[in-house]
C-alpha cells in the first residue's frame, strides 16, 4: 500500500470512529485487496471448505463497519481488527464442524517452527490454538497480536512490523517467544 494510500486509510478510519457513515463506503475499496489477500494466504493454508477467501473477506469486513462504535488509531489496528475477526470467523466455523463431525473433542497440536501456520489445520487444532491464544492474549497482549496476524491472518514478520509499528527485531522476538509459550501451554494439555 502506497504511503498517500496508507494516509488516505488512516484518515478514512478516523471518520469512520467519529460516527461518519460515508466514510465507511468509501474504506472498503481502499482495503479490500489487502483484505483479501491476507484471507487468501489464511485460507491456502486451511483444508478444503466451502468458505471462499472473498466471503472470508466480506463477513470480517460486515463485523468490522457493523460494530457499535468502531474507533481504530490507525491503519495498523484496523488490519489487527480485520486479522481477529477472521480469526472469530474461522474458529466459530471450526467449532460449528468439530460439534458435528467429532463430537467437540480437542486434540493439542504443537505449532511448527518453520511456517506460520498449520499446513493442513484440523477444526480441533484450530480451537486448541485459539484456547491457547486466549490465555496467552491475558498475559500478553503484544505476543498475542503478533501470533494472531502471523497465524491467521499469514503476515511475515516485516508485514507484521509495518502493520503494528514496532521494529522487525521485536516482532521476531515476539513471535519466538509466543510460540515457545503456546507451545508449553498446549503440551501442558495434552
Amino acid at each position: 500500500m502506497s504511503k498517500s494510500k496508507a494516509g488516505r486509510v488512516t484518515e478514512i478510519l478516523e471518520a469512520v470512529g467519529r460516527g461518519d457513515a460515508k466514510a465507511s463506503e468509501e474504506l472498503l475499496p481502499l482495503v479490500y485487496d489487502e483484505l483479501r489477500r491476507l484471507a487468501h494466504a489464511r485460507m491456502a493454508r486451511e483444508a478444503p471448505q466451502t468458505l471462499q477467501p472473498t466471503a472470508l473477506v466480506h463477513e470480517a469486513y460486515l463485523r468490522l463497519v457493523g460494530n457499535a462504535d468502531p474507533r481504530w488509531e490507525n491503519r495498523g489496528h484496523f488490519f489487527a481488527a480485520a486479522a481477529e475477526a477472521m480469526r472469530r470467523i474461522l474458529i466459530e466455523r471450526a467449532r460449528r464442524v468439530a460439534r458435528h463431525k467429532h463430537g467437540g473433542d480437542y486434540v493439542f497440536v504443537e505449532l511448527p517452527a518453520e511456517t506460520p501456520a498449520l499446513k493442513q489445520p484440523q477444526p480441533e487444532d484450530l480451537l486448541a490454538v485459539d484456547m491457547a491464544l486466549d490465555r496467552l492474549e491475558a498475559q500478553d497482549p503484544a505476543m498475542a497480536d503478533v501470533v494472531k496476524l502471523r497465524f491467521f491472518a499469514g503476515l511475515t514478520e516485516p508485514e507484521i512490523a509495518a502493520a503494528t509499528e514496532r521494529s522487525e527485531r521485536t516482532v521476531r522476538r515476539q513471535w519466538v517467544a509466543a510460540r515457545a509459550w503456546l507451545r508449553r501451554e498446549m503440551q501442558r494439555g495434552s
